[in-house]
Protein backbone atom coordinates (compact mmCIF):
# COMPACT_ATOMS: atom_id res chain seq x y z
CA UNK A 1 0.00 0.00 0.00
CA UNK A 2 1.34 3.84 -1.47
CA UNK A 3 -2.08 5.64 -0.60
CA UNK A 4 -0.73 7.27 2.56
CA UNK A 5 2.60 9.60 2.22
CA UNK A 6 3.94 11.71 4.96
CA UNK A 7 3.95 15.62 3.71
CA UNK A 8 5.75 18.64 4.30
CA UNK A 9 3.56 20.61 5.80
CA UNK A 10 3.58 24.52 5.73
CA UNK A 11 1.78 26.86 9.00
CA UNK A 12 1.62 30.17 9.48
CA UNK A 13 5.32 31.27 11.52
CA UNK A 14 5.85 32.08 14.76
CA UNK A 15 4.42 35.61 15.72
CA UNK A 16 0.89 34.89 13.37
CA UNK A 17 -2.04 35.54 15.06
CA UNK A 18 -4.10 31.95 14.83
CA UNK A 19 -7.21 33.36 15.33
CA UNK A 20 -7.22 35.31 12.94
CA UNK A 21 -5.59 32.89 10.63
CA UNK A 22 -7.87 29.84 11.08
CA UNK A 23 -11.08 30.04 8.98
CA UNK A 24 -14.13 27.93 8.47
CA UNK A 25 -14.64 25.81 5.01
CA UNK A 26 -15.30 27.49 2.51
CA UNK A 27 -18.30 25.66 1.81
CA UNK A 28 -20.10 26.20 4.82
CA UNK A 29 -22.61 29.21 5.47
CA UNK A 30 -23.64 29.71 1.90
CA UNK A 31 -26.91 32.09 2.42
CA UNK A 32 -25.16 34.05 5.57
CA UNK A 33 -22.95 37.11 3.97
CA UNK A 34 -23.24 38.19 7.86
CA UNK A 35 -21.20 35.07 8.71
CA UNK A 36 -18.19 35.55 6.44
CA UNK A 37 -18.31 39.74 6.62
CA UNK A 38 -17.55 38.80 9.92
CA UNK A 39 -14.63 36.34 9.03
CA UNK A 40 -13.52 39.27 6.61
CA UNK A 41 -13.85 41.75 9.97
CA UNK A 42 -11.56 39.28 12.11
CA UNK A 43 -8.31 39.03 9.07
CA UNK A 44 -8.33 42.25 8.03
CA UNK A 45 -5.27 43.18 7.99
CA UNK A 46 -3.41 40.15 9.03
CA UNK A 47 -1.95 37.08 7.76
CA UNK A 48 -5.02 34.64 6.93
CA UNK A 49 -6.23 31.53 5.49
CA UNK A 50 -9.22 33.56 4.38
CA UNK A 51 -6.92 35.86 1.84
CA UNK A 52 -6.41 32.36 0.33
CA UNK A 53 -9.53 30.84 -0.07
CA UNK A 54 -12.74 31.25 -2.03
CA UNK A 55 -16.02 31.22 0.34
CA UNK A 56 -18.62 29.35 -2.04
CA UNK A 57 -21.38 32.47 -1.07
CA UNK A 58 -19.19 34.78 -3.78
CA UNK A 59 -18.74 31.89 -6.28
CA UNK A 60 -20.92 34.29 -8.75
CA UNK A 61 -19.19 37.65 -7.76
CA UNK A 62 -16.71 38.81 -10.28
CA UNK A 63 -14.64 34.95 -9.52
CA UNK A 64 -11.57 35.82 -11.82
CA UNK A 65 -10.91 38.94 -10.02
CA UNK A 66 -11.30 36.80 -6.58
CA UNK A 67 -8.89 33.91 -8.04
CA UNK A 68 -6.26 36.08 -9.32
CA UNK A 69 -5.84 38.08 -5.57
CA UNK A 70 -5.68 34.46 -4.49
CA UNK A 71 -2.98 32.96 -6.33
CA UNK A 72 -1.07 36.29 -6.12
CA UNK A 73 -1.97 36.14 -1.72
CA UNK A 74 -0.55 33.10 -1.89
CA UNK A 75 2.83 34.02 -3.81
CA UNK A 76 3.55 36.96 -1.29
CA UNK A 77 2.79 34.69 1.78
CA UNK A 78 5.36 32.21 0.37
CA UNK A 79 7.87 35.01 -0.47
CA UNK A 80 6.94 36.70 2.68
CA UNK A 81 8.30 34.14 5.34
CA UNK A 82 4.46 34.11 6.62
CA UNK A 83 5.19 30.28 6.95
CA UNK A 84 7.38 27.73 8.11
CA UNK A 85 7.84 24.00 6.82
CA UNK A 86 7.01 21.32 9.18
CA UNK A 87 8.35 17.77 7.66
CA UNK A 88 9.13 14.35 8.38
CA UNK A 89 5.65 13.99 10.55
CA UNK A 90 2.03 13.88 10.54
CA UNK A 91 0.16 16.42 12.83
CA UNK A 92 -2.47 15.32 15.13
CA UNK A 93 -5.30 17.63 15.43
CA UNK A 94 -7.03 18.21 18.66
CA UNK A 95 -10.24 20.20 17.83
CA UNK A 96 -13.02 20.66 20.73
CA UNK A 97 -16.75 21.83 20.31
CA UNK A 98 -19.58 21.29 22.16
CA UNK A 99 -19.49 17.95 20.84
CA UNK A 100 -16.63 16.55 22.95
CA UNK A 101 -13.07 16.68 21.33
CA UNK A 102 -12.00 15.07 17.74
CA UNK A 103 -9.39 13.84 17.38
CA UNK A 104 -7.69 13.41 13.64
CA UNK A 105 -4.51 12.68 12.00
CA UNK A 106 -3.72 15.67 8.65
CA UNK A 107 -1.95 13.54 6.48
CA UNK A 108 -1.07 13.40 2.44
CA UNK A 109 -3.19 10.96 0.15
CA UNK A 110 -2.31 9.39 -3.28
CA UNK A 111 -5.12 10.91 -6.08
CA UNK A 112 -3.81 7.61 -7.84
CA UNK A 113 -5.40 5.89 -5.14
CA UNK A 114 -8.74 7.62 -5.18
CA UNK A 115 -11.66 7.67 -7.07
CA UNK A 116 -15.75 9.39 -6.81
CA UNK A 117 -17.14 7.18 -9.68
CA UNK A 118 -19.78 4.94 -8.61
CA UNK A 119 -18.39 1.14 -8.52
CA UNK A 120 -14.19 1.91 -8.65
CA UNK A 121 -12.90 0.04 -5.18
CA UNK A 122 -10.08 2.08 -5.18
CA UNK A 123 -8.74 2.05 -1.12
CA UNK A 124 -9.77 6.11 -1.03
CA UNK A 125 -13.98 6.70 -2.10
CA UNK A 126 -16.20 9.08 -2.36
CA UNK A 127 -19.26 8.43 0.00
CA UNK A 128 -22.12 10.62 -1.66
CA UNK A 129 -22.84 10.90 -5.51
CA UNK A 130 -20.58 13.88 -6.91
CA UNK A 131 -22.26 16.12 -8.90
CA UNK A 132 -19.86 16.87 -11.81
CA UNK A 133 -21.35 19.93 -12.68
CA UNK A 134 -19.92 21.28 -9.39
CA UNK A 135 -16.42 20.74 -10.57
CA UNK A 136 -15.49 22.78 -13.34
CA UNK A 137 -15.73 26.09 -11.76
CA UNK A 138 -13.44 24.66 -8.28
CA UNK A 139 -10.72 23.42 -11.05
CA UNK A 140 -10.56 27.18 -11.87
CA UNK A 141 -9.87 28.07 -8.11
CA UNK A 142 -7.31 25.52 -8.20
CA UNK A 143 -5.62 24.80 -11.14
CA UNK A 144 -2.51 27.66 -11.17
CA UNK A 145 -2.51 28.19 -7.63
CA UNK A 146 0.51 27.16 -5.67
CA UNK A 147 -0.75 26.12 -2.13
CA UNK A 148 -3.50 24.09 -1.34
CA UNK A 149 -5.41 24.34 2.30
CA UNK A 150 -7.97 21.46 3.32
CA UNK A 151 -11.26 20.91 4.82
CA UNK A 152 -11.29 17.44 3.23
CA UNK A 153 -12.12 15.03 6.19
CA UNK A 154 -11.42 11.72 5.84
CA UNK A 155 -13.02 8.54 7.32
CA UNK A 156 -11.20 5.29 8.60
CA UNK A 157 -13.23 2.06 10.30
CA UNK A 158 -10.86 1.57 13.69
CA UNK A 159 -13.04 0.13 16.34
CA UNK A 160 -10.37 -0.42 18.34
CA UNK A 161 -8.21 2.72 18.28
CA UNK A 162 -5.27 0.90 16.60
CA UNK A 163 -4.46 4.19 14.78
CA UNK A 164 -4.44 6.95 17.90
CA UNK A 165 -2.95 4.37 20.06
CA UNK A 166 0.09 3.90 17.98
CA UNK A 167 0.77 7.73 18.10
CA UNK A 168 3.87 8.94 19.96
CA UNK A 169 3.58 12.84 20.48
CA UNK A 170 6.09 15.44 19.79
CA UNK A 171 6.24 19.21 20.49
CA UNK A 172 2.81 21.28 20.42
CA UNK A 173 2.92 23.06 16.86
CA UNK A 174 -0.35 25.36 17.63
CA UNK A 175 -3.04 25.34 20.93
CA UNK A 176 -5.67 28.42 19.93
CA UNK A 177 -9.69 28.92 20.51
CA UNK A 178 -11.24 29.17 16.65
CA UNK A 179 -12.83 32.42 15.58
CA UNK A 180 -16.83 32.68 15.06
CA UNK A 181 -17.88 30.07 18.02
CA UNK A 182 -15.44 27.06 15.89
CA UNK A 183 -14.54 25.89 19.78
CA UNK A 184 -10.60 25.49 20.08
CA UNK A 185 -8.27 23.78 18.06
CA UNK A 186 -4.32 22.01 19.16
CA UNK A 187 -2.12 20.46 16.85
CA UNK A 188 1.29 18.30 17.97
CA UNK A 189 3.66 16.95 15.74
CA UNK A 190 3.67 12.92 15.50
CA UNK A 191 6.80 11.75 16.56
CA UNK A 192 6.39 7.85 15.07
CA UNK A 193 4.62 9.03 11.43
CA UNK A 194 6.16 5.81 9.77
CA UNK A 195 4.53 3.67 12.22
CA UNK A 196 1.09 5.59 12.45
CA UNK A 197 1.14 5.16 8.87
CA UNK A 198 1.58 1.38 9.11
CA UNK A 199 -1.30 1.55 11.77
CA UNK A 200 -3.12 2.75 9.15
CA UNK A 201 -2.71 0.19 6.47
CA UNK A 202 -3.15 -2.66 9.16
CA UNK A 203 -7.23 -1.34 9.37
CA UNK A 204 -7.15 -3.51 6.21
CA UNK A 205 -7.97 -7.93 6.49
CA UNK A 206 -9.42 -10.49 4.95
CA UNK A 207 -13.02 -9.43 4.89
CA UNK A 208 -12.27 -5.87 3.92
CA UNK A 209 -12.50 -5.20 -0.27
CA UNK A 210 -9.90 -2.94 0.12
CA UNK A 211 -11.53 0.53 1.63
CA UNK A 212 -9.09 2.08 3.59
CA UNK A 213 -10.68 5.69 3.64
CA UNK A 214 -14.26 6.76 3.33
CA UNK A 215 -14.64 10.68 2.41
CA UNK A 216 -16.55 12.37 5.03
CA UNK A 217 -16.55 16.13 4.30
CA UNK A 218 -15.01 17.40 1.43
CA UNK A 219 -15.92 15.41 -1.20
CA UNK A 220 -16.09 17.94 -4.28
CA UNK A 221 -13.03 19.70 -3.05
CA UNK A 222 -11.21 16.07 -3.03
CA UNK A 223 -12.46 15.31 -6.71
CA UNK A 224 -11.40 18.61 -7.57
CA UNK A 225 -7.63 17.91 -6.36
CA UNK A 226 -8.61 14.41 -8.75
CA UNK A 227 -9.25 16.09 -11.93
CA UNK A 228 -6.30 18.58 -11.84
CA UNK A 229 -4.05 16.34 -11.18
CA UNK A 230 -5.38 14.17 -14.17
CA UNK A 231 -4.91 17.46 -16.19
CA UNK A 232 -1.78 17.87 -14.98
CA UNK A 233 0.11 14.19 -15.63
CA UNK A 234 -0.38 13.87 -19.66
CA UNK A 235 2.87 16.60 -19.77
CA UNK A 236 4.89 15.20 -16.96
CA UNK A 237 7.75 12.55 -17.40
CA UNK A 238 7.78 9.37 -15.39
CA UNK A 239 9.87 11.03 -12.58
CA UNK A 240 8.12 14.18 -12.34
CA UNK A 241 4.55 11.65 -12.71
CA UNK A 242 5.99 10.18 -9.39
CA UNK A 243 6.83 13.32 -7.03
CA UNK A 244 4.64 15.72 -8.08
CA UNK A 245 3.28 17.49 -5.42
CA UNK A 246 -0.06 17.65 -7.17
CA UNK A 247 -0.54 14.34 -7.21
CA UNK A 248 -1.47 14.46 -3.24
CA UNK A 249 -3.53 15.52 -1.45
CA UNK A 250 -3.78 17.18 2.14
CA UNK A 251 -6.51 15.69 4.15
CA UNK A 252 -7.32 15.08 7.88
CA UNK A 253 -8.33 11.28 8.55
CA UNK A 254 -10.80 10.94 11.62
CA UNK A 255 -11.80 7.50 13.62
CA UNK A 256 -15.49 7.04 12.22
CA UNK A 257 -16.02 5.86 15.88
CA UNK A 258 -15.00 8.82 17.36
CA UNK A 259 -17.15 9.97 20.10
CA UNK A 260 -17.36 13.51 19.28
CA UNK A 261 -18.21 12.68 15.58
CA UNK A 262 -21.59 12.62 15.37
CA UNK A 263 -23.44 11.19 12.13
CA UNK A 264 -26.70 13.13 11.71
CA UNK A 265 -29.89 12.47 9.20
CA UNK A 266 -30.60 15.28 6.61
CA UNK A 267 -33.99 15.68 6.66
CA UNK A 268 -36.50 16.32 3.52
CA UNK A 269 -38.86 19.23 3.31
CA UNK A 270 -41.19 19.58 0.21
CA UNK A 271 -42.58 23.26 -0.01
CA UNK A 272 -45.76 22.52 -1.87
CA UNK A 273 -49.27 23.97 -1.80
CA UNK A 274 -50.98 20.34 -2.00
CA UNK A 275 -49.42 18.42 0.67
CA UNK A 276 -52.55 16.11 0.64
CA UNK A 277 -51.73 14.91 -3.03
CA UNK A 278 -47.56 14.67 -2.05
CA UNK A 279 -48.53 12.15 0.86
CA UNK A 280 -51.08 10.09 -1.89
CA UNK A 281 -47.85 9.96 -4.16
CA UNK A 282 -45.99 9.34 -1.57
CA UNK A 283 -46.35 5.46 -1.11
CA UNK A 284 -44.43 4.74 1.28
CA UNK A 285 -43.24 1.07 2.19
CA UNK A 286 -40.43 -1.19 4.15
CA UNK A 287 -39.48 -2.71 7.19
CA UNK A 288 -37.99 0.71 9.11
CA UNK A 289 -39.51 3.51 9.24
CA UNK A 290 -39.94 7.13 8.90
CA UNK A 291 -41.79 10.11 9.72
CA UNK A 292 -43.65 12.56 7.65
CA UNK A 293 -44.16 15.97 9.41
CA UNK A 294 -47.58 18.19 8.59
CA UNK A 295 -48.17 21.02 10.22
CA UNK A 296 -46.19 20.75 13.13
CA UNK A 297 -47.50 17.36 14.01
CA UNK A 298 -45.56 14.20 13.19
CA UNK A 299 -46.43 10.41 11.81
CA UNK A 300 -44.98 7.22 11.45
CA UNK A 301 -44.60 5.99 8.06
CA UNK A 302 -42.65 2.59 6.65
CA UNK A 303 -39.67 3.33 5.08
CA UNK A 304 -36.88 0.94 3.21
CA UNK A 305 -34.58 -0.75 5.98
CA UNK A 306 -31.78 -0.06 3.68
CA UNK A 307 -31.47 3.53 4.76
CA UNK A 308 -29.67 4.44 1.49
CA UNK A 309 -31.87 2.80 -0.73
CA UNK A 310 -35.05 4.37 0.77
CA UNK A 311 -33.50 7.60 0.33
CA UNK A 312 -32.61 7.46 -3.30
CA UNK A 313 -36.25 6.05 -3.66
CA UNK A 314 -37.49 9.28 -1.36
CA UNK A 315 -35.56 11.62 -3.78
CA UNK A 316 -36.77 9.71 -6.86
CA UNK A 317 -40.52 10.60 -5.88
CA UNK A 318 -39.61 13.75 -4.41
CA UNK A 319 -38.15 14.85 -8.00
CA UNK A 320 -41.00 13.06 -9.54
CA UNK A 321 -43.83 14.92 -7.94
CA UNK A 322 -41.89 18.57 -8.49
CA UNK A 323 -41.75 17.52 -12.11
CA UNK A 324 -44.89 17.20 -12.61
CA UNK A 325 -46.83 19.37 -9.74
CA UNK A 326 -43.97 22.15 -9.36
CA UNK A 327 -42.64 23.09 -5.53
CA UNK A 328 -39.42 22.70 -4.18
CA UNK A 329 -36.93 20.43 -2.08
CA UNK A 330 -34.66 21.55 0.90
CA UNK A 331 -32.26 19.97 2.67
CA UNK A 332 -33.06 20.56 6.66
CA UNK A 333 -30.57 19.36 9.87
CA UNK A 334 -32.12 18.72 12.87
CA UNK A 335 -35.90 17.71 13.45
CA UNK A 336 -36.90 21.22 15.85
CA UNK A 337 -35.70 22.57 12.36
CA UNK A 338 -37.88 20.85 10.12
CA UNK A 339 -40.97 20.63 12.32
CA UNK A 340 -40.98 24.27 12.56
CA UNK A 341 -40.55 24.66 8.90
CA UNK A 342 -44.03 22.58 8.21
CA UNK A 343 -46.35 25.02 11.06
CA UNK A 344 -46.70 26.97 7.68
CA UNK A 345 -46.92 24.81 5.37
CA UNK A 346 -45.41 22.02 2.87
CA UNK A 347 -44.14 18.56 3.94
CA UNK A 348 -41.91 17.11 6.13
CA UNK A 349 -39.86 14.25 5.97
CA UNK A 350 -37.64 12.92 9.08
CA UNK A 351 -35.09 10.63 7.98
CA UNK A 352 -33.55 7.45 9.95
CA UNK A 353 -29.55 8.13 10.92
CA UNK A 354 -26.88 5.71 9.48
CA UNK A 355 -25.42 4.14 12.03
CA UNK A 356 -21.34 4.33 12.46
CA UNK A 357 -20.95 0.61 12.80
CA UNK A 358 -22.68 0.18 9.33
CA UNK A 359 -21.05 2.90 7.34
CA UNK A 360 -18.17 0.88 6.04
CA UNK A 361 -20.45 -1.86 5.16
CA UNK A 362 -22.70 0.64 3.16
CA UNK A 363 -19.83 1.90 1.33
CA UNK A 364 -18.50 -1.34 0.25
CA UNK A 365 -21.37 -3.21 -0.40
CA UNK A 366 -23.83 -0.30 -1.97
CA UNK A 367 -21.09 2.17 -3.51
CA UNK A 368 -21.73 5.94 -2.89
CA UNK A 369 -24.75 7.05 -1.17
CA UNK A 370 -27.44 9.57 -2.50
CA UNK A 371 -26.59 12.75 -2.23
CA UNK A 372 -27.74 14.92 1.36
CA UNK A 373 -27.44 11.52 3.32
CA UNK A 374 -25.82 12.64 6.49
CA UNK A 375 -23.97 15.16 8.25
CA UNK A 376 -21.22 15.46 10.20
CA UNK A 377 -21.69 18.24 13.15
CA UNK A 378 -22.77 21.57 12.59
CA UNK A 379 -21.28 24.00 11.07
CA UNK A 380 -19.22 25.34 13.34
CA UNK A 381 -17.98 21.99 13.62
CA UNK A 382 -16.09 21.68 10.22
CA UNK A 383 -12.93 21.65 9.63
CA UNK A 384 -10.95 25.19 9.82
CA UNK A 385 -7.77 25.67 7.34
CA UNK A 386 -4.66 25.82 9.88
CA UNK A 387 -2.23 23.78 7.70
CA UNK A 388 -1.41 24.25 4.14
CA UNK A 389 0.69 21.94 1.10
CA UNK A 390 2.57 22.96 -1.80
CA UNK A 391 0.92 21.47 -5.45
CA UNK A 392 3.60 22.64 -7.97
Amino acid sequence: MNSIKIPDILLPADGVDMSAWAVNACDQYTSDYAYWQEVERISAGKPSSYNLIFPEIYLNDRPEQRIARINRNMREYLSGGIFKKISGGFILVERTTASGTRTGVVIAVDLEYYSYEVGVRTPIRSTEDTIKERIPPRVKIRENAPLELPHVMLLYNDLNNVVLNTVKRGETLYDFDLSCGGGHIKGTYINNSEEVKNAFYSLLNADSDGLLFAVGDGNHSLATAKKCWENIKPALGAKQWENHPARYALVEAVNVFDNALKFEPIHRFIKTDNPGLFLRKLQPSGSGKAYIVVKGSKSQIPFNANTPQGIRELDKRISSFISEHGGEVDYIHGDDDLIKLTEIGGVGILLPAIGKGDFFHLIENGGNLPRKTFSMGEGYEKRYYVEAKAII
